[in-house]
């Protein structure tokens, strides 16, 4: 393999990069990026970012000697707009071609948006545009905010927003926020948190438009209610950014189809992060953007699937001064117990607390309010447990 081409300046880009390097790979390497910048940070941008606590600098994921290292071709600013699997091309939006060998898919995914028209004031906050817009917008004296959407992205926003003393309102459509990765019992913990921090949770109805004149001045409700708002942050998910590859022999269902090594159908072409459904699964996670690499080069410079990714499902969330840990996988069903510390009032102890799911006898996921030792702790049990039944026995 002589040329090995990443498409997406992402995280999990950046990792496929150092890690052709690290497993030998000495041939072209280029990496493409639709934005303009570097690889970057982004779950600052929805915390300490948006607060003023941290600049662009701080984002930045590489520097100038690990870039002279990777020793890499970086186009940036320019979309991937086809891959033509045959010829073993990417095609780009100015017209360019690239000839490569193996393929790294990282392009990750983009906010969803709301349909209708669009206002100013409007915001989604996936990309450090974005943040950069919606910090601009917050600027500008106290604003009603309204976040629509209270999953991680929307929380968090919610939580940076009230911090900077604005009026803050979220929008949940479902009965409580996280209530599909936390089932109810914790979702309500999370509910809690909301209002302990001042802000207002509109839970159980959604969004049927938005009003206003260029520039947004309300939100309407499906409950016919309408709350005035100056800002509307839109955190309703991200879908994978697979328009490109339409057209391609790959298989896309919800982002780009792998083995659980990250291989697509075809060997010389992997996918990694966001975008990739590994084994059936897409977690859009920082750790999942960080360890998949590893398995995708291997297998990418192997030929074949020679490893395969066996990590747990861990993930973090920061919300008014309260960082959320959770590790494994849940269901409907699991019974959820707290082991350490307390829940008074419907809200964290003072010391927090560990809560552990459990499935037929057995603990499936932790979660870690305030309690960071205990979950670690309960994590690495937890990836003991998934090696031990994932790993034949050895004779």
């Amino acid at each position: 393999m002589r040329t090995v081409t990443i498409v997406g300046a992402s995280l999990s880009g950046l990792y496929a990069a150092r890690e052709l390097r690290a497993q030998g790979f000495d041939g072209r390497l280029v990496i493409v990026g639709e934005e303009p910048h570097r690889p970057y940070d982004r779950p600052p941008l929805s915390k300490d970012f948006l607060t003023g606590l941290a600049d662009e600098e701080h984002l930045a994921l590489t520097d100038a000697d690990e870039t002279a290292d990777l020793d890499a071709e970086w186009l940036l600013g320019v979309r991937a707009r086809g891959l033509d699997t045959r010829g073993r091309t990417v095609l780009l939006g100015d017209g360019r071609t690239l000839a490569t060998d193996g393929v790294v898919i990282a392009t990750g995914a983009a906010a969803r948006r709301l349909p209708g028209d669009s206002f100013a004031g409007v915001h989604t906050l996936r990309t450090l545009d974005d943040a950069r817009a919606l910090r601009a917008d917050l600027t500008q004296g106290p604003r009603r905010v309204v976040v629509i959407g209270g999953g991680f992205i929307g929380a968090e926003t919610a939580s940076s927003c009230a911090r900077l003393g604005h009026a803050v309102t979220v929008v949940e459509a479902a009965p409580l926020p996280l209530l599909p990765q936390l089932g109810a019992r914790m979702a309500a913990v999370c509910a809690a948190l909301h209002r302990r921090g001042g802000v207002e949770l509109v839970a159980g109805t959604g969004v049927a438009g938005l009003r206003g004149t260029g520039t947004v001045t309300g939100v309407d409700l499906t409950d016919g209610r309408t709350l005035p708002a100056d800002v509307v942050v839109v955190g309703i998910g991200a879908a994978p950014n697979t328009a490109w590859l339409t057209g391609s022999t790959l298989a896309l269902r919800d982002g780009v189809l792998c083995d659980d090594g990250c291989v697509t159908a075809l060997p010389h072409v992997v996918a990694v992060g966001d975008v990739a459904r590994v084994g059936g699964t897409r977690a859009e996670h920082w750790t999942s953007a960080t360890e998949q690499p590893r398995v995708a080069v291997t297998n990418l410079l192997a030929g074949r699937t020679r490893d395969s990714v066996r990590t747990v499902p861990y993930f973090w969330s920061d919300q008014y001064g309260t960082r959320i840990q959770f590790a494994g996988r849940h269901r409907d069903g699991d019974t959820v117990q707290v082991t350490e510390s307390e829940i008074s009032g419907g809200l964290p102890g003072e010391t927090g607390f560990l809560a552990r799911y459990e499935r037929d006898g057995r603990t499936v996921a932790v979660l870690g309010v305030d309690r960071p030792r205990a979950f670690m702790q309960a994590r690495r049990a937890l990836q003991r447990e998934e090696r031990q039944r994932v790993e034949p026995a050895v004779l």
